[in-house]
This record gives structure tokens, C-alpha cells and sequence, in this order.
């Protein structure tokens, strides 16, 4: 009796102890608190909370994937294509397909064309349905001088839905439906 009223007077004290947390914070903390920042974008904050989400947890794919978005609009590529491959190692194929898209779009923005092409192949090899990748490889295929299969990309991604693929079929080749 005499331990457990130690324990509890030392529980007690310690609620009222400044800087000495009560509990750890879990990865899902972190990570909602990082999300939150990031919505707000205090960008350097949320990374700093997706990082520690990721300490907790080393294989919180979506807090490697959040991270990366936010390492990406801050212009940090590398960084970015490092959380991004990530989730391709960690992921079920829908974060693979979302990572290697990702990191295809953040080397087209970095002007590594070549090496986003393998990218969004691979994320299309996952998800056919990905008008998108389709789109941005389209993007780097001209910036490569294939515009034979720019053209094919375009025409894929206007058929599955993209809207900016059918902006620029319709500027560059109007009658791109009517073609096979």
C-alpha cells in the first residue's frame, strides 16, 4: 500500500513538473499537428512535425509523403525526391504509384526531364488509370525532343480525363480525336 501511494504521489507531482511531458506524443500527433501547419503553410513547422512523426514511426508512409510535398513547395528537390522514394520503398502500390509520380514531378521542376520519364512510366505500370502521369511525361518528353511521344501522352491523358491535356491537343492538334 505504502508503493502504490509513492507511485501515485510521484504521478501526481509530475503532471505539475514544467517541461517534463506526462506521455509521449504518438506519430499520429505529429503527424496531425504537421498536416495542420501545412495547411496553414507554416511549412518549415510542418516538416519539423512530419520529421518527428517519421522518428516515431520509420514507416509512416503518409508522414514521408506529406513531408515531401512540403520539402517540394519549398523548393528543397533533393529532399523531397528522398521522402518521395521513400514511399515507394515503404508503400502499397497506391503510395508507390503516388510516389513515383511525385518524384517525376519534382524532377520535371528541378529540369531533370530524362530521369522523370522512368518515373511516371513506372507510376502508370501501377495505376493505368493515372491521366496525370500520362500528362507529365508528356511534359518531359518534349523537353527530351520526343514529341512523338509527347503526342501519345497527351492524346492517353485526354482520353482518361485530363483537362490540360485537352487544352493543349486542342491549341496544337485540333483534330487529335479524330486521329488513332
Amino acid at each position: 500500500m505504502k508503493r502504490l501511494s509513492t507511485l501515485l504521489v510521484l504521478a501526481s507531482v509530475s503532471m505539475f513538473l514544467p517541461g517534463v511531458p506526462c506521455a509521449a506524443k504518438s506519430s499520429e500527433s505529429y503527424y496531425n499537428e504537421a498536416l495542420s501547419m501545412h495547411r496553414t503553410g507554416n511549412l518549415n513547422e510542418a516538416v519539423r512535425l512530419y520529421s518527428m512523426a517519421i522518428q516515431s514511426d520509420n514507416r509512416y508512409v503518409m508522414a514521408y509523403q506529406m513531408r515531401a510535398a512540403a520539402w517540394q513547395r519549398l523548393r528543397q528537390f533533393q529532399r523531397a525526391i528522398s521522402d518521395y522514394t521513400a514511399v515507394i520503398d515503404l508503400g502499397e502500390p497506391y503510395f508507390q504509384a503516388v510516389g513515383y509520380f511525385n518524384r517525376g514531378v519534382v524532377k520535371n521542376m528541378s529540369g531533370r526531364y530524362a530521369e522523370a520519364i522512368p518515373d511516371f512510366t513506372q507510376a502508370i505500370g501501377i495505376d493505368q488509370k493515372m491521366a496525370s502521369a500520362y500528362f507529365h511525361r508528356g511534359i518531359a518528353r518534349i523537353k527530351t525532343g520526343d514529341s512523338t511521344g509527347a503526342f501519345d501522352d497527351f492524346r492517353q491523358a485526354a482520353r482518361r480525363g485530363d483537362p490540360d491535356a485537352v487544352r493543349w491537343l486542342d491549341a496544337t492538334t485540333p483534330d487529335w480525336r479524330q486521329m488513332k
